[in-house]
């Protein structure tokens, strides 16, 4: 055959056409079944035998994995006509970049091979801190982003994470997880950005844009209720009323939506008073498509459909979970094709009506296209694959920025920190000191496979603390006592961390988790707690280290290393110092140790309130007056220990001159909000304004306060800035009585200062005119602009 009288490319694979001209070729090619494969994924987890857990669920890496073992299909008779997604071929055990590559390419070319029409699947990762893969870089935890109060830094970590999954032939990530925190108890607050919806939104957006940015797709988790679990138990029943659901729950998966242009959104386990997500028209289309304007894919939690058989029993079979969850705007049954096996049948049958199978399959086509997946060049290893360095110094460097910006400073009596006069003795005593997997959460590897894997070790350069200590203060001797383990009871080591404290100028009482899953850790998923009572033998350890110091008069900092706030009420005028650093990542023994000696100026802020009593809270400080207040008809005191948003620093900032542009606005106005912000101290700092929102009278009880705005500003040494914030009337907005979002006419006051108990500067504008209802796609940030003085 001559060049003249070659066969030319079919529409669906000539990218000169528009993305939706070959969506809609390729979608009239398909028989109904190669369709229903198109929804389906598979998982080439390795044999139950290949690893041994330690209690718990064995060694799963999702939650009942194994009880999923009987009856799953291979590859060839699941990807028989063709197949949506490949599932974590890189993270479910160990392999080198290289060797991942390759395989997923072999894996991608047998998926090509067996489809009538060639189609590739769309491989998926974790990737919350960072690709969840051996080797690759582990971030800090997603609660550690919180405390940075820094949208740009988690998108340029976002965009390096993305980049690493691309240039291995990955397309999709898991990540990021949106939900807010109601229930410190719950074992997943540290895949949370945190107890406020407004920060958790904000932060999303920007790993949003910056995982998009590199090509690759992100996912919202977990849409919706989640965290607000009873009793922070996992997988628990959530009771929760609609206007908290709306104006707290959805707000951030609204703002990454609208904001940040997601491209796929992963549903929530939870019972949501009685209503499954995987099986919610109203969540899975009435919200999220109908009135966000949603355009791009639902992917199911692992076997979340199935569970709407197994677990929440509204389908007698897994085939009527299938079309239940379908019907309902499920796209893609991940990990691997289970109730979603039936689809076909169930068309041809009449259970199911093609019409709502071929809107499943035009939002899948329409990712393959746009990710490039059926261009006639595309190859299924990248170029890059066999020299790509996912631990790349570029990496380092940015988990070491963020782990700290990060750490926050919570106490520090008479200056007792930065260690400016080194001292020649320097105990470190507890056994986070020794061990750098509590830098890491759940989600990266070496704790959600490697800790399966011994052989392994952790797969990347990790220092534990001791080694960082040593190496900050070379001039100093550093001693350690581990005293006892995370979870461990034993005592019989303390007498030895005692013997330290007496032989010590100064002693870092390090204490805190130990992520895993699913009670194979002190924290993550599966590991909730029934109080929040530091794990273990470690609230004994404290108390005999701060007895023993305080009798002799040696200063001890609190080095709290978790995720999860812990209560620390009963410890805190027993301290010298208290310092918070939320699972900071493979750089988190250095940014702890540069803490410590001044070298990193703190400037991270607590995005979760640290509580004073282990069991009188949880509580978060996004509540209304009878859940803050204490006024004697309750022998228990909610306030916590310290406030979210709370955080010191090394050199000093004032707030003054706020200017509050207009006494009032319409019921669509905008003000303008200006403070100056200026460091008053010795020394270079970063200071997190803050803008709270109160409605002093309301036809629904509100929240005492909410953060409305908030900037980070650096500062030298007697430098300032001007910070102006531009509020419209919509960010006032809430669910009303009548069940509607509306803007309500009435004094609002505005309260801006360093933390969400620290504001000094109080001001007030009126909205003027009726009630007005806000209709979808109101205005959900608030602009900030940061001038700095010449």
């Amino acid at each position: 055959m001559t060049a003249e009288q070659q066969v030319p490319d079919p529409v669906w694979a000539d990218p000169s056409r528009p993305v939706d001209e070959r969506v809609e070729a390729l979608l009239a090619e398909l028989s109904v079944v190669e369709k229903a494969a198109q929804l389906g994924s598979y998982w080439p987890r390795p044999p139950e035998d290949s690893a041994t857990g330690e209690g718990g669920s064995g060694g799963d890496v999702a939650p009942m994995q194994s009880a999923f073992e009987d009856g799953r299909r291979d590859l060839a008779a699941t990807a028989a006509h063709g197949l949506g997604q490949l599932t974590r071929v890189f993270g479910s055990a160990p392999v080198s970049p290289a060797t991942g590559a390759q395989r997923l390419g072999t894996l991608q070319q047998f998926v090509i091979d067996q489809q009538r029409l060639g189609i590739p699947a769309i491989a998926h990762e974790e990737c919350l801190t960072g690709f969840t893969t051996l080797g690759a870089t582990c971030y800090p935890a997603a609660i550690a982003w919180g405390a940075t109060f820094e949208p740009a830094l988690v998108e340029s970590m976002a965009r390096r994470i993305g980049s690493d999954m691309k240039a291995v032939g990955v397309h999709q990530g898991l990540s990021p997880v949106l939900d807010v925190v109601r229930d410190y108890r719950w074992g997943r607050v540290e895949e949370t950005m945190g107890e406020d919806p407004y920060l958790t939104g904000t932060l999303g957006v920007g790993y949003v844009r910056g995982l998009q940015d590199s090509g690759a797709l992100a996912t919202l988790k977990h849409f919706a209720g989640y965290a607000a679990s009873r009793a922070g138990r996992n997988h628990a029943p959530v009771s929760i009323g609609p206007r908290e659901f709306e104006d707290v729950i959805l707000v951030p998966f609204e703002m990454a939506v609208r904001l940040g242009g997601v491209a796929s959104v992963m549903n929530s386990y939870a019972d949501l008073d009685g209503e499954p997500p995987a099986a919610s028209y109203r969540l899975l289309t009435g919200i999220l498509r109908d009135r966000w304007g949603f355009e791009g894919t639902v992917v199911s939690d692992y076997w979340a459909v199935t569970f709407l058989e197994s677990m929440h029993r509204v389908a007698a079979t897994r085939d009527e979970a299938g079309v239940l969850s379908l019907s309902a705007g499920m796209d893609v049954e991940l990990p691997e094709t289970s109730a979603f096996f039936g689809l076909a049948e169930s068309v041809e049958s009449g259970r199911l009506g093609e019409d709502v199978l071929d809107r499943a399959v035009r939002r899948v086509l329409r990712q393959k296209v746009a990710l490039g997946l059926l261009d006639h060049d595309w190859a299924p290893v990248p170029r890059a694959a066999a020299t790509t360095r996912l631990d790349s110094d570029g990496n380092r460097s940015l988990a070491r920025t963020m782990a700290e910006r990060s750490i926050v400073l919570v106490r520090n009596e008479s200056h007792a920190l930065p260690l400016a006069d080194i001292p020649q003795r320097i105990g470190v005593v507890g056994p986070s000191a020794v061990q750098p997997r509590t830098y890491l959460g759940c989600y990266t590897f070496p704790n959600h496979v490697l800790s399966r894997y011994a052989e392994h070790g952790a797969g990347i350069e990790l220092t534990d603390l001791v080694d960082s200590m040593t190496d900050e203060f070379p001039a100093a001797t550093v001693r350690h006592a581990r005293g006892v383990d995370f979870t461990d009871p034993d005592l019989s080591g303390v007498p030895e961390a005692l013997e330290v404290v007496r032989e010590s100028d100064v002693v870092v009482l390090t204490v805190g988790d130990l992520a895993g899953l699913f009670g194979r850790g002190t924290s993550g998923e599966g590991c909730d707690v029934v109080d929040l009572a530091l794990p273990g033998a470690q609230g004994q350890l404290v108390d005999a280290v701060l007895d023993e110091a305080n009798q002799l008069g040696v200063p001890v900092v609190l080095l709290l290393v978790t995720g999860r706030p812990y209560a620390v009420g009963e410890f805190v005028e027993r301290t010298t110092a208290i310092v918070q650093a939320f699972m900071p990542g493979e750089e988190g023994g250095a940014a702890i140790a540069g803490v410590l000696s001044g070298r990193v100026n703190p400037s991270g802020k607590l995005p979760v309130a640290l509580p004073a009593l282990r069991g009188g809270q949880p509580g978060t400080y996004l509540g209304p007056p009878l859940a803050i207040g204490d006024d004697g008809v309750s022998n228990l005191d909610p306030r916590p220990a310290y406030a979210f948003g709370h955080g010191l620093s090394y050199t000093t900032f004032e707030v003054t001159d706020l200017r509050v542009s207009a006494e009032s606005i319409a019921t669509d106005g905008t003000v303008q909000v200006g403070v100056t912000v200026r460091n008053t101290g010795g020394r270079a700092g970063a200071e997190v304004v803050q803008l709270y929102l109160s409605d002093p009278v309301a036809q629904v009880t509100r929240p005492m306060k909410w953060l409305a705005g908030f900037a980070k500003v650096d500062l030298a040494a007697g430098a300032e800035a001007r910070v102006t914030f531009e509020i419209h009337a919509e960010r006032t907005s809430f669910t009303g009585l009548s069940g509607t979002r509306i803007v309500e006419p009435g004094d609002i006051d505005v309260a801006i200062g360093t933390a969400s108990d620290a504001l000094p500067l109080i001001g007030r504008f009126r909205i003027e005119g009726t009630e007005r209802v806000v209709g979808e796609g109101r205005v959900l940030d608030t602009p900030v602009s940061v001038a700095h003085t010449p």
